[in-house]
């Protein structure tokens, strides 16, 4: 062993903690100059994996004067997706450093840090420093930037499954890019080098997900993906309902189980609450106080909306063991270490498995602990989605997260950020490109598009000085003006969201922030629900709302855009196999043995589908003729089948269509008889020509414009505006749509129009997935039934699409009535 080995065990030893096999594959691993990937489960102590392999290379440096050198300038980024994760890290980093007499400096540089503290670091560089993906690219937007970096040994970034398939990820794709670049020789042109390790929970592309990070150019020999089998221990358990409604609806379950759901809480010492919404974290919340007052003052609430002091305050107050419930969202989903928790509570399906896996990680945060975790359904249904998470974890079933290519809006951004800064020779920067995964593709004619765009203003904005940001000197590309160089730094990042208005109350003091289309639809006076309060809207100036507390218990609960998530390819496929069993009275889980009375129904009305079949239920009524279709694919999938079904129907007979589904099947209703076995004939299910009749059976033009906003956005094609006088919803979307309709007619070949009609076929529609599910139903057995009334399986779409058409009669009425009638019936 090398004596920074030695002093790395002996901390070990002093703390009566055993070093792992992966903690010490991972540290031969560093100190062999290897980069690469570790997976490893959330609490696992992957932090100190891959901090202490780099204390103990520092020490071999140094063997002498590690506990008195000082000032070495930067030597490690930690780069992770969450500011609240930087807490906890440099804590535990801090620990060690502190344990060992070393004068390390441990700093954080997020959205969070304030003014003072960046100059402090900008004066004198940190050894470490904790950051994200947004503050990485500030410091390459300032000047003489390589000199930041020129002590850099390595970059960690945490949570990288968090990042990968996201336009975040590509942010980090180019900046690590350019660190490799600026370190690949010093100054007597020795090459340096740089390591990258990445940190994921376990994904179903791990291999890719090391060649997305390290990129094109790096030597697969140098390259190690370690894993820790360290076999978590994970408990699940499904809240089981007492009563099962055979025809259930979407969300009449959840509220209705809160006493189980409070007796779980009342035996656990912390408990988490997960909504997959920010809505229903709300809801879940006034419901608890409203029937369990007594847990006023241990009871908390956290979500990406709240201000982010009163988040910080849950959190600390988590992690003081002061809690004894809170409700959140996804914004606990990641690595913040709270020990007091032990059980998480699901409310809803999460739709896929790698993320309930994440959220049950939450409970027993630490080596050896057992994590609880209970799915509590919101449909009965659902019931059968328990089952399939419980199965695709048992069977290490996981999601692949699919890496973003050519993104050209975030490129666009990444050139200008590199002009405001030192500037940049494009050749140079093309190379880079040509390395990272994202770009690998790049053609040279969209380069010199994009470059040509952020000179020129392209072929039709070139008239416009605003669109003019970045000139040519002596072959560098540079941003002169200070104008442009402070919007640009305002605007940098790539998560869009609606426009948001701050509520404050008129006494003082911030609560968060809401969607300028919820606020539109308020008058002063009225009252709603807002991080655990009630509220009474008072005024609303320059984007602030102005409130005061209420004491009325009625209110209206805020939503977000962005609501449901669509199920994941590998659930729906374990749904499926889960179907399967209870088609052939396979009843192992209990789950399934629940829900027998639910499914003799459906046998009864209509038929159970096996794997090997495809069911397609027909059904009149007063409405018209409907039929219901059950890929079991995600409503996202269903959501372009069904529109592509209904071109190919009409092409039949000329037929209007109206279009409900959910994520297990669609519903096809029109006014006229619907010649479904003819079009059955003609190949209904083919995936030939799929993009042409997509194109036909859409408003294409219209999806592609939505995704335009966003894209613009991050480009800089529209500036949004200064903090706290931020460009109102109505206005940015008019902004966007004029551009769009100009790229549209005078550059139909513009990059970023083409990346639009991109996006919206495969993040909205989903097209690949659409393809493979035509495919798969191809090779099935077509059960076409000719029901009385709707079966059990579409009740729930029935309802959907009541969902838009109620006016006087609320939604919880009318479906008793239709519950009543049907009821009867059998």
């Amino acid at each position: 062993m090398s004596i920074g080995e030695k002093v790395v065990a002996n901390w070990f030893k002093q703390k009566k903690w055993k070093q792992f096999a992966f903690q010490k594959e991972m540290q031969f691993a560093y100190l062999s100059g290897y980069s690469g990937l570790l997976n490893a489960p959330t609490g696992s102590g992957k932090t100190f994996a891959l901090f202490l392999p780099i204390i103990a290379e520092y020490i071999n440096r140094y063997p002498d004067t590690y506990k008195t050198r000082k000032s070495n300038g930067l030597m490690m980024l930690w780069i992770t997706p969450l500011r609240a994760l930087t807490n906890d890290i440099r804590k535990a980093m801090q620990t060690v450093v502190d344990d060992l007499e070393m004068p390390w400096t441990i700093a954080s540089r997020t959205g969070d840090t304030t003014a003072k503290e960046k100059a402090a670091i900008q004066r004198k560089q940190p050894e470490v420093l904790l950051t994200t993906p947004e503050s990485l690219h500030l410091m390459l937007a300032q000047k003489n930037y390589p000199k930041l970096f020129e002590n850099l040994q390595v970059v960690v970034i945490d949570e990288w499954h968090e990042l990968l398939g996201s336009k975040r990820g590509v942010q980090l794709e180019l900046g690590l890019s350019r660190l490799k670049a600026i370190l690949q020789q010093d100054e007597n042109g020795v090459h340096k080098g740089l390591r990258i390790w990445g940190i994921s929970a376990t994904i179903g592309n791990l291999q890719q997900a090391a060649e997305v990070l390290l990129g094109h150019d790096a030597d697969p020999s140098g390259v190690r993906l370690i894993r820790a089998n360290l076999g978590k221990k994970l408990h699940i358990e499904s809240v089981i309902p007492e009563n099962i409604e055979q025809f259930s609806w979407a969300g009449h379950l959840g509220i209705k189980l809160l006493p189980q759901v409070m007796e779980i809480v009342a035996r656990s010492k912390t408990t988490l609450i997960f909504t997959n919404t920010r809505s229903q974290s709300e809801i879940w919340y006034h419901a608890i106080l409203d029937q369990y007052p007594e847990y006023a003052g241990i009871m908390a609430m956290h979500h990406g909306s709240l201000d982010n002091e009163l988040r910080n305050w849950v959190e600390g107050a988590l992690h003081q063991g002061l809690l004894k419930v809170v409700v959140c969202t996804s914004s606990l989903d990641l690595g913040v270490d709270f020990r007091p928790v032990d059980s998480v509570i699901q409310i809803g399906s999460p739709k896929g498995v790698a993320r309930f896996m994440q959220r049950a990680g939450r409970s027993g945060h630490h080596p050896g602990a057992t994590s609880y975790a209970w799915f509590v359904p919101t449909h009965s249904l659902e019931l059968l989605e328990g089952a399939a998470i419980k199965e695709a974890i048992e069977q290490e079933v996981f999601e692949s997260r699919d890496p973003v290519i050519l993104a050209m809006d975030v490129l666009m951004q990444y050139l200008v950020t590199l002009a405001v800064s030192d500037g940049f020779r494009a050749e140079v920067i093309f190379k880079e490109l040509k390395s990272t995964y994202a770009f690998a593709d790049l053609r040279e004619d969209e380069y010199g598009q994009i470059l040509n765009f952020i000179t020129k203003g392209g072929k039709t904005l070139s008239k416009y000085d605003e669109y003019l940001k970045v000139e040519i000197e002596d072959g560098w590309y540079k941003v002169n003006s200070k104008r442009v160089a402070m919007r640009h730094r305002l605007t940098m990042g790539t998560i869009v969201s609606d426009v948001s208005i701050r509520v404050k109350f008129i006494t003082g003091g911030y609560l968060g922030t809401l969607e300028e289309d919820f606020i539109a639809r308020m008058k002063v006076g009225d009252n709603f629900w807002f991080a655990g309060r009630s509220l009474e809207l008072v005024r609303v100036k320059e984007m602030t709302a102005y409130v005061k507390k209420s004491n009325r218990t009625s209110g209206r609960i805020p939503s977000w855009m962005g609501g449901r998530l669509p199920l994941s390819s590998q659930l729906s496929a374990m749904f499926r196999t889960k179907l399967d069993e209870v088609a052939h009275h396979i009843e192992k889980d209990i789950e399934v043995k629940t829900l027998r009375p639910l499914f003799d129904m459906q046998a009864r009305i209509s038929h159970l589908p096996s794997s090997e079949e495809f069911l397609i239920e027909r059904f009149d009524s007063r409405d018209g003729y409907h039929l219901f279709f059950y890929p079991f694919e995600g409503r996202l999938v269903h959501e372009g089948m069904a529109s592509l079904f209904a071109f190919r129907l009409s092409k039949i007979k000329n037929a209007s269509f109206s279009i409900a589904m959910n994520d297990y099947g669609f519903e096809l209703l029109s006014a006229d008889p619907i010649f479904l076995e003819e079009a059955i004939a003609k190949d209904l299910f083919t995936s030939e020509n799929l993009l042409e009749d997509i194109q036909s059976s859409l408003n294409a033009n219209e999806m592609a414009r939505r995704r335009f906003r966003d894209i613009a956005h991050i480009a800089g094609l529209v500036f949004t505006g200064f903090p706290g006088k931020t460009m109102k919803n109505r206005h940015l979307q008019a902004s966007t749509s004029l551009l769009f309709d100009v790229f549209n007619e005078y550059e139909p070949d513009n990059v970023l129009v083409r990346q639009a009609y991109n996006e919206a076929l495969q993040f909205q529609l989903e097209e690949f997935r659409l393809r493979a599910a035509l495919k798969r139903i191809q090779g099935l057995k077509v059960i076409i039934t000719n029901c009385k009334k709707p079966s059990p399986f579409a009740f729930p779409i029935l309802v959907d699409h009541l969902r838009e058409k109620l006016t006087t009669e609320t939604l919880e009425e009318r479906v008793a009535k239709m519950t009543l009638k049907y009821a009867k019936e059998e």
